[in-house]
C-alpha cells in the first residue's frame, strides 16, 4: 500500500507535517516503539508509530531520524496524546532526511493504525502470493518443476509469515517448511482434523493446542467431486490428507482464505502424482493376489514374484521374503445410512500405515504393493532384514518384519477420530515366508489374526501370527450369546458381591490366575496377608460353585475374563 492512501484515510486521524513529494511510497509493515534506537527491529519500509517518550531534548530528534532514515523506513508517524503538538525539531529533522512526518490524533490508538495496515500488506501480500501460487500450480500440473508442496509452503512462511504442513490422516508429515512437526503435536491435529470432518463440519477446522492456535483445511483428491454429488464422507475421512497453518483463520480476509484453497488445491496435484505412481505395485498386488486365491502353481506365482521385486525394492537383488497383512474397515449401517465400498477405503488407509518408514523401515517406505478383494484390503510387504532360519525347528526370527501392535501405536489415537463412534479397523498380520509356496498360508494365517483382532474392544485393533497358537484363536468363532451366557453364569456373582460390598472378587481372581495359583505371590502383589487372600477365594468358590484347585475349572475362569 502507499503512504498517501493512509493519509486519504480519515478514520485513520493522520495529519501530514512534512514529505508530501514522498507519499507513493509503499508501505511494507508497521512497528510501535519508543526506543532511542529501533534499528535492530526494522527491515525497511514500515510505518514507524512513536508516542515520543524518547524525546527527552531537542537534540534527541536528529540521532533518531537518521537512523530510521537509515533503515528505510517509509514514514514515522508521532503522537499528540503525550505532547501535544509535535516539536519543531522533529518536523525538521524529518525534513532534512526526506522523511514523511505525521501526527497522530490523540483520539486515535496505535492499535487501530496498525490493524488497518496490516490487513492492507497482507491483503497485497496474499494477491502476489497467489499469482505464484497459480504459477507452481501450472507447474506442477506439467510435471514436478514447481517444486512440490514444500516450495509453497517455503512461499508461506517467507511472504505472510505463516507456518505449515501438510499431513496424512495418520499424523504422518508428507511436507513442510523448516522445522518439523512434533509427532505427538501432528496426530493430535490429525485427530481434530479426522473428528471435525465426521461431524460434516466445513473446513477450515480452528482449535488451540498447546497455547497455540492452528487452522486446519481439507486437501481433496483432484478428481473428487464437491458438493451434492459428493461421496460419503466415511470414504474420504480416512484417506484425505489436510495442511494444518499455525494460526487462527477466524478473521483472516477472503483473499487469504482464497489462497489457503488454492494451495490445497496445488497439494492435491502432487497427491494424484503419488496415488499414480503406486498403479503398477497395486497391480502387481493384484496379480499375485488372485493367483494365490485361485490355487496356481507355486512355480507361476514364483514368477510373478520376480516380476514384483524389483519394483517394490529395486537392487536388492536376491528375491525377498514376503509377509502379508490384512485389514478391514467397517461401519455399523444403524440409522438408514447408505452401505459404504470397505475395499477401496481400506485400501487407501492400509497404504498410509505401511509407508511410515518409522513402520516398515526406511528400505520398503513407500515400496508396499496393497490390493483389495470384497471388503478386506491386502498387502505384500517386501522384507528385506535378514535370513529366515534354516530350520523350521529353529522357530520365527522375532527380529523380522512387521509386528501388529507397532503397525498401530502411531495412529490408533487420530484414526479412532476418524471412525468416530460407527466404525472400525481391525488387521492381522502374518508370520515372514520366503518362498511361492507358503504365500498361501501367510494369507490365511494373516486372516485369522484379524478375526482375533475383531473380537476385541475398541476402534483399532490388530493382531499377529504369534497369537494363533495360543487360545485366543478361538475365541473369534464362539457364537457371542454363547460368550455372553458362559462370562454371565461365572463371572456375574462376583461382580454382584463387588458392587454390593466392595470386596474386589473379580480383581484378585484375575492376579490368582496371573500368578498360576501361588499364594504367596498372589497376596504379595495384592498387598494382602495370605488368609485375607484365602478368604477372598473362598469366596469366589462359593458364589460360583467352583474349586479354583482344579485345572479345568480355572481354565473356565481364565476364559470368562479373556471374553469379558
Amino acid at each position: 500500500m502507499r503512504l498517501r492512501a493512509l493519509l486519504e484515510n480519515d478514520a485513520l486521524g493522520l495529519r501530514l507535517l512534512g514529505g508530501e513529494e514522498e507519499l507513493d511510497r509503499s508501505v511494507r509493515g508497521v512497528m510501535t516503539t519508543d526506543l532511542k534506537d529501533p534499528s535492530r527491529y526494522l527491515s525497511g519500509g514500515e510505518l514507524v508509530l512513536t508516542g515520543l517518550a524518547w524525546l527527552r531534548e531537542p537534540a534527541d530528534a536528529e540521532p533518531f531520524v537518521r537512523i530510521l532514515s537509515q533503515a528505510g523506513v517509509s514514514a514515522l508517524a508521532a503522537g499528540e496524546a503525550e505532547l501535544g503538538d509535535i516539536p519543531d525539531d522533529l518536523v525538521e529533522a524529518c525534513s532534512r532526511h526526506r522523511l514523511p512526518l505525521f501526527a497522530v490524533n490523540e483520539t486515535v490508538a496505535f492499535a487501530t493504525i496498525t490493524e488497518h495496515v496490516v490487513r492492507q500488506v497482507s491483503g497485497e501480500r496474499a494477491g502476489d502470493l497467489a499469482a505464484v501460487v497459480d504459477r507452481h500450480r501450472r507447474l506442477m500440473t506439467s510435471g514436478p518443476a514447481g517444486g512440490g508442496p514444500e516450495a509453497v509452503l517455503d512461499l508461506l512462511g517467507s511472504d505472510l509469515d505463516l507456518r505449515a504442513w501438510v499431513l496424512s490422516p495418520t499424523g504422518r508429515q508428507i511436507a513442510g517448511a523448516g522445522e518439523p512437526l512434533d509427532p505427538a503435536l501432528a496426530a493430535a491435529l490429525a485427530g481434530e482434523h479426522l473428528a471435525a470432518t465426521r461431524t460434516g463440519r466445513r473446513g477450515p477446522h480452528r482449535l488451540t493446542l498447546q497455547g497455540t492456535p492452528y487452522s486446519l483445511f481439507p486437501v481433496r483428491n483432484a478428481g473428487r467431486a464437491a458438493g451434492p454429488g459428493a461421496r460419503d464422507v466415511r470414504e474420504t475421512v480416512l484417506s484425505d490428507w489436510l495442511l494444518a497453518v499455525e494460526a487462527d483463520a477466524g478473521e483472516w480476509p477472503a483473499a487469504r482464505l482464497d489462497l489457503l484453497q488454492g494451495v490445497t488445491q496445488l497439494i492435491s496435484v502432487e497427491r494424484d502424482r503419488r496415488d499414480a505412481a503406486r498403479t503398477v505395485r497395486r497391480r502387481l498386488a493384484q496379480e499375485v493376489l488372485e493367483l494365490v486365491q485361485t490355487g496356481a502353481a507355486p512355480a507361476e506365482i514364483a514368477a510373478r514374484l520376480r516380476v514384483a521385486a524389483p519394483v517394490l525394492l529395486p537392487g536388492l537383488g536376491a528375491a525377498p521374503h514376503w509377509q502379508v497383512v490384512v485389514a478391514r474397515v467397517e461401519w455399523d449401517q444403524e440409522g438408514g445410512q447408505a452401505p459404504v465400498e470397505p475395499g477401496p477405503v481400506t485400501q487407501a488407509l492400509l497404504e498410509e500405515i505401511l509407508v511410515d518408514p518409522a513402520t516398515v523401515g526406511p528400505e520398503s517406505a513407500d515400496r508396499i504393493a496393497v490390493a483389495h478383494t470384497g471388503d478386506e484390503a491386502i498387502a505384500l510387504v517386501p522384507l528385506a532384514t535378514g535370513p529366515l532360519p534354516e530350520s523350521e525347528d529353529d522357530g520365527p526370527s522375532p527380529a523380522l518384519g512387521l509386528h501388529a501392535d507397532a503397525l498401530l501405536a502411531a495412529v490408533r489415537a487420530p484414526l479412532s477420530s476418524g471412525l468416530a463412534d460407527d466404525g472400525r479397523l481391525t488387521l492381522g498380520v502374518s508370520a515372514a515366508v520366503h518362498s511361492a509356496e507358503g504365500l498361501r498360508g501367510a494369507l490365511e494365517e494373516a486372516r485369522h489374526a484379524r478375526r482375533v483382532a475383531a473380537a476385541r474392544p475398541g476402534r483399532v485393533c490388530a493382531a499377529g501370527h504369534h497369537e494363533l497358537a495360543s487360545h485366543v484363536l478361538l475365541l473369534p468363532f464362539v457364537p457371542d450369546d454363547v460368550r455372553r451366557a458362559f462370562t454371565a453364569r461365572l463371572l456375574d456373582p462376583l461382580r454382584d458381591y463387588d458392587r454390593r460390598h466392595r470386596a474386589e472378587l473379580i480383581p484378585t481372581l484375575e492376579a490368582f490366575l496371573d500368578c498360576d495359583g501361588s499364594w504367596t505371590r498372589c497376596a504379595t502383589r495384592l498387598h494382602l496377608h495370605v488368609n485375607t487372600l484365602r478368604y477372598r477365594v473362598g469366596r469366589i468358590e462359593q458364589l460360583t460353585g467352583r474349586d479354583l484347585s482344579r485345572l479345568e475349572d480355572k481354565l473356565d475362569f481364565f476364559l470368562a475374563l479373556r471374553m469379558s
